[in-house]
């Protein structure tokens, strides 16, 4: 039966930010394992980035956006998770397996930047693992993003923090996880040019995937077509609360918790209001931990002898598997009971 109370529940992490005594950052960790181990999605509150912050981000992201499409393509990278990628050059769901009638069908445009290698002095790390970012000639552009990807890594690692005190794992746990971890900040851009989208069946904003790594901070408009996959299996329209952010698990958590946190299915659908399309912005935060991490389920998390449901592996090879999938136009074959959960899925 389809559970018509599905909600993404909403928590303030304040107490984490500041100075916040145990006792709140203990209920903010109960809160957190509760709607990582319920939904795989929650809307966070209390992240302590400044709005003029977020603005800033938000109009930098439209001077770039509105360029013409030859423009944009120039700041194409070609086998780098770096730079512009144009409308239907992608299919999220091919990472899953997932195959469609037209293989690179996600309509939305997206832009990359991120950490690079030579950002860790100390460390002999490859730029193919990483990516060399390429900024636009875009007045503001790269100061407005780099403010905002400061602020979006922090939260990132408060709510890992989090994450190791709701698990009972050492506070450092995911520390040692991500002190060169690959960040990756992707703004989306969900709308085309009037008459070059025909509004057939076959239409997709961004095809259903799980993210790749440990953590997601999403901001997004709050305009309708972020949708996520309940328990129930049927697909729950999700928009942020006013001020706040959406988070959820990435792939590499839920085989660290053995699936007792979830990383949940989730697409976006074409923001249509009365036959048009709308303006929506996002843009994803993916914080997917050490190129050269191990991942595997700690024994504390495996009660009773518990066999582990996950092989080991590493960051690199998991994020590697999963872009050739979206990029590359190759369905991944390892991707466990995702594919079976989408094909599952029920529209409302």
């Amino acid at each position: 039966m389809r559970n018509r109370t599905f909600e993404v529940p909403a928590i303030d992490i304040g107490a984490w930010v500041g100075d916040g005594d145990a006792a709140a950052r203990a209920r903010v960790a109960r809160e957190v394992d509760d709607a990582c181990s319920r939904v795989g999605f929650m809307q966070i509150l209390g992240h302590g980035i400044p709005s003029v912050v977020q603005e800033g981000f938000a109009a930098a992201m439209d001077r770039f956006f509105a360029l013409d499409i030859d423009a944009k393509k120039s700041y194409r990278v070609d086998g780098a998770n770096r730079g512009y990628s144009p409308p239907k050059s992608e299919s999220l769901s091919l990472s899953l397996g997932v195959e469609s009638a037209d293989r690179m069908n996600d309509f939305f445009e997206a832009f990359n930047v991120g950490v690079e290698a030579r950002s860790f002095t100390d460390l002999q790390l490859d730029e193919d693992d990483y990516g060399i970012n390429l900024w636009p000639d875009v007045p503001e552009f790269e100061t407005a993003v780099q403010r905002y990807f400061a602020e979006a890594g922090r939260v990132a690692r408060t709510l890992t923090s989090v994450f190791a005190a709701a698990l009972e794992l050492p506070a450092d746990y995911f520390d040692r996880l991500t002190d060169h971890s690959i960040d990756v900040l992707r703004m989306n851009n969900y709308a085309l040019p009037e008459g070059t989208v025909t509004l057939d069946g076959g239409l997709i904003g961004m095809g259903q995937h799980t993210d790749f790594g440990i953590v997601t901070v999403l901001w997004a408009d709050r305009v309708a077509g972020l949708q996520v996959l309940g328990t129930d299996g049927y697909w729950h329209d999700v928009a942020p609360l006013e001020g706040a952010l959406l988070v959820n698990l990435g792939d590499l958590t839920a085989r660290i918790t053995n699936d007792r946190w979830m990383s949940t299915l989730h697409r976006v659908k074409p923001p249509i209001i009365d036959g048009r399309i709308r303006r929506r912005r996002s843009a994803a935060f993916f914080h997917d931990g050490n190129v050269d991490a191990v991942i595997s389920t700690p024994d504390a998390l495996l009660p009773g002898g518990a066999a582990p449901g996950y092989e080991p592996i590493t960051v690199r090879d998991h994020i590697a598997a999963k872009l050739a999938g979206s990029r590359q136009g190759k369905a991944n074959p390892n991707t466990g009971g995702e594919t079976a959960r989408v094909l599952a899925a029920k529209e409302r």
